[in-house]
């Protein structure tokens, strides 16, 4: 069997008196793992660790079999990652041709024809080949969106790590997404973290749950959704013994919690057992 592409080992990191990450262990191997956790849960600050651009405080990690804390490995990795961070820091200036060149640059690609190739094939890639010499402040957020997408498929890497990636997009763009990302992960690593529980349930067939720093649940989508089974169900007007309810189009309410005897119990879904997850663990600290 081969090695997973991401191994994570009980990692830390705090900043000043906030602790972002208490002791995160999980693999990644090839295919897509999704990360679902609310604001501060501690996604972003790890995927930057995965993009090699913060160290934990303590643990470990090796990315693609190599350790990024070694200078020469570090820089092995970075020649097969692509990174789509949560807040690109693009230069308002430059064409949208102009930015994701200038990334392919910093990615050491020295030939200028083949290099111009690839930029306006990543570019057509996620369908902005029309608006590619349009500058990046004319751009719309979803188009901008996109772009950060385009750079992190420079040269076709071997682990993809993406933060917020259909932020911003709309159903459609959204689905094209889906595709280019769901392509690409047959033979290779794909980490991604989303709000979007619908992301992950067409895309993921491995999610883990953060929150507050550490990994609540590390499993398929298949054994999330079963952590709300029983759970759910559906009544006139809001349950006592719902955690959560909302009143749905045809009029009844969505309750999730614990279901009293003689509930009219409906299927879950995946974001049932995320907030199930999540509120579950919110409880617990509260009731402590």
């Amino acid at each position: 069997m081969s090695l997973p592409t991401v191994e994570i080992a009980d990692v830390h990191k705090r900043f000043g008196r906030t602790t972002a990450l208490d002791g995160v262990g999980f693999d990644a191997p090839t295919g897509i793992t999704g990360l679902l956790g609310p604001n501060g849960a501690g996604k972003t600050t790890l995927l930057r660790m995965l993009a090699t651009v913060l160290a934990p405080d303590s643990g470990s990690l090796r990315l693609l079999g190599w350790n990024p804390a070694v200078a020469d490995e570090r820089l092995a990795i970075r020649r097969r990652l692509g990174y789509m961070p949560q807040e690109p820091g693009f230069h308002q200036t430059f064409t949208a041709f102009e930015f994701v060149d200038y990334v392919a640059i910093l990615k050491e690609m020295t030939d200028r024809k083949a290099r111009h190739d690839e930029v306006a094939r990543v570019l057509a890639l996620v369908g902005l080949e029309g608006v590619m010499e349009r500058k990046i402040k004319a751009l719309s957020g979803g188009m901008r969106r996109r772009v950060a997408l385009a750079q992190s498929l420079l040269g076709d890497p071997d682990l993809l790590v993406l933060d917020e990636p259909t932020a911003g997009l709309d159903p459609e763009q959204r689905l094209r997404f889906r595709e280019i990302v769901s392509e690409r992960a047959s033979d290779r690593t794909v980490v991604l973290s989303t709000h979007q529980t619908e992301d992950v349930a067409a895309l993921c067939p491995r999610v883990v749950v953060m929150l507050d720093g550490v990994a609540l649940f590390d499993g398929t989508p298949r054994e999330l959704t079963d952590v709300a089974s029983g759970r759910v169900w559906l009544a006139p007007e809001r349950s006592a013994a719902a955690r959560l309810s909302w009143r749905t189009p045809d009029g009844s309410h969505r309750n999730i919690g614990e279901a009293p005897a003689g509930a009219d119990l409906v299927a879950p879904t995946l974001e049932d057992g995320y907030l199930l997850l999540v509120g579950d663990r919110a409880f617990a600290e509260e009731a402590a």
